[in-house]
């Protein structure tokens, strides 16, 4: 079956990204994470700024998106609507890293996709917004914890899982390893999943 579509989740500051484009170029494939702003934008015909800005809110409630059903989608859920058309096409396409926006649910039924959670604890995920990220927050830790709510938030919403829960994914990791080390866990990991596959 060879190397599966991956998809990774990840607490903000958990260095995620970076550990998905090191895992994407150790096996040769491609990374999605911003890339799928840009692609979003072409096919929906939306501009790219407004679709980042629009991507991560989700509609108001249960009763909101009840009454919503009848008339026109959220933006939100047309957003979400998009992209997940898009990560389907590509991993359709074959193997590739794709980071957030619920990849692991939108390809649940996918029997050769692989999920990913990268966690790390509080006070590593601050020192890293602030040196990675350029974050310059008053108070970092009530920064890092409102963006792992909005994820979070996202996540639970469209998924109607719970992000972070570990029987959503096949392996969580630690990224206190390392972003290097963290890719090549994960990397020999595929190699276990892929194996599995075949047999």
């Amino acid at each position: 079956m060879g190397i599966p579509v991956i998809t990774i989740a990840r607490e903000y500051g958990s260095g995620g990204r970076l550990i998905g484009e090191e895992l994407a170029k150790s096996l040769g494939i491609p990374f999605y994470d911003k890339e799928l702003i840009l692609l979003a934008a072409k096919k929906s015909g939306f501009s790219e700024e407004y679709i980042r800005r629009t991507e991560q809110i989700k509609s108001a409630s249960f009763l909101y998106s009840l009454y919503m059903t009848s008339q026109v989608l959220p933006m939100s859920d047309q957003i979400f609507l998009v992209q997940s058309k898009i990560i389907q096409e590509l991993a359709e396409e074959g193997p590739c890293v794709i980071v957030g926006r619920c990849a692991d649910y939108v390809l649940r039924n996918n029997p050769n996709c692989m999920n990913i959670f990268i966690h790390a604890p509080l006070e590593e995920r601050m020192r890293r917004a602030s040196e990675e990220y350029g974050e310059t927050a008053a108070n970092m830790e009530d920064f890092v914890r409102k963006q792992d709510k909005k994820r979070s938030s996202y996540y639970n919403y469209f998924s109607q899982n719970k992000w972070g829960s570990a029987k959503n994914y096949h392996l969580a990791v630690n990224s206190t390893l390392g972003i290097p080390q963290t890719a090549k866990l994960i990397q020999d990991a595929v190699k276990v999943f892929s194996e599995a596959k075949k047999a």
